[in-house]
Formats: C-alpha cells, sequence, structure tokens
C-alpha cells in the first residue's frame, strides 16, 4: 500500500521531503508532481526500483529515462554538452523540457538508449522538486506518469493513489499537475530536432 504525503505546492513540509527521500534512498518508486505532469521517479542506482517503472509503464529498452537535476551544473555530469547547446539549455531551464544528450560514463548503462547512448536530462521549474532534489544530494530516475494505452499523463493525486496504490511505495500530492507532458529536444552534433511537442514552447528549437 502506497503511502500518500500532502505537500504544499509552494512551501513543501521539509519533514515530509526527508521522509520521501528516505523511501526513495531505501528503493522505492514514487509519484511526484513536476512543472508540466505528474512522473514517476526513483533513485539513480536502483535497478529493481527502475525494473518497477518499466513495468507499470511497460517500457522497452528504447525508451529514454530521465535524469532529474537541479541546475544545469549537475546536468553537465551526466551528459555531454557543446558550449553551443550549453548556451540554449542555460536560456530554457528550469522549464517543461525534456533534452535528449549523449550520456557520460557517469550514467549507468540500464539508463541510456540502448544503441544511441543517450539520455534525458530535465531541470524543471517545481518547488517540490527543487525540495526533494537538495535533500537527495543527486539526480532522481524519472518518466513521465503516463499509463499503458494512454496518451495523457495523470494529472490528479487521488486518481494516481487509486490506480498504483500497490504498485508505488509514495504518492506525492501538491495539488493537481497539467496534462501536458514535456517538450523534449534532441541535441545531437549535427543538429537538433524536437521529438515531442508538449508544454514547453518548442519554436526555439525548430530550424
Amino acid at each position: 500500500m502506497a503511502q500518500y504525503f500532502e505537500l504544499h505546492p509552494v512551501n513543501p513540509q521539509l519533514r515530509l521531503i526527508r521522509q520521501a527521500v528516505e523511501i526513495i534512498r531505501r528503493g522505492g518508486v514514487v509519484a511526484y508532481p513536476t512543472d508540466s505532469s505528474y512522473a514517476l521517479g526513483c533513485h539513480i542506482g536502483d535497478k529493481d526500483a527502475m525494473e518497477r517503472i518499466r513495468r507499470i509503464r511497460r517500457l522497452d529498452d528504447k525508451h529514454n529515462f530521465t535524469l532529474i537535476c537541479c541546475d544545469l551544473s549537475q546536468l553537465a555530469q551526466y551528459a555531454r554538452v557543446s558550449n553551443a547547446d550549453y548556451r540554449l539549455l542555460k536560456a530554457h531551464t528550469p522549464g517543461p523540457y525534456t533534452f535528449i544528450l549523449p550520456a557520460t560514463r557517469e550514467v549507468p548503462r540500464r539508463l541510456q538508449h540502448a544503441k544511441r547512448k543517450t539520455i534525458g536530462l530535465r531541470v524543471p521549474d517545481h518547488p517540490v522538486v527543487h525540495a526533494l532534489l537538495a535533500e537527495l544530494g543527486e539526480p532522481l530516475m524519472s518518466v513521465t506518469l503516463i499509463m499503458p494505452g494512454e496518451d495523457r499523463p495523470l494529472a490528479d493525486p487521488q486518481e494516481i493513489r487509486k490506480r498504483l496504490e500497490h504498485e508505488v511505495d509514495l504518492v506525492i500530492d501538491a495539488g493537481h499537475c497539467d496534462i501536458d507532458p514535456t517538450t523534449v529536444v534532441v541535441l545531437e552534433e549535427d543538429g537538433m530536432h524536437v521529438a515531442r511537442v508538449g508544454k514547453g514552447d518548442p519554436a526555439p528549437f525548430q530550424a
């Protein structure tokens, strides 16, 4: 049975943030709010928790997992970022974007795209996420909370609790989120393209 924490969306209670991070460190899977939609997260080093997320979402090995980072300095530890890409990232983070970049050796191989060796990276603009990352001290492994066969993320924490109470360890309720996922931008050596249009404005990344 999943635990259920109600957090203030602007000033989340530190006591509950610490309890949530302890659940993550012990191998828990959490449903949590972001600046775009709800997401599923776990510890970056926990293979079993990652496999549980794969089962919930029914993901194959072609899916890019995302590392939720506190800022660009942390992001740059896990991805190879050119000077031009860094300027682009700086102009659009924090925000509702996921950037697909070449992974560094800091990224466990199981989190990388099987063929391209890439990783999704994201710096959300949400107080609850900021508090979780500050307490955790490292990125959170994450995917958007879109259930199999559906095309929109779950937005109501009460509904998430009903549908996933036996599959996750914690639901963090900070109110309703949007139903739009992030805009996904692929940054490659020979250019960039928008792989998914979501909440973030895709215009700055389109030719």
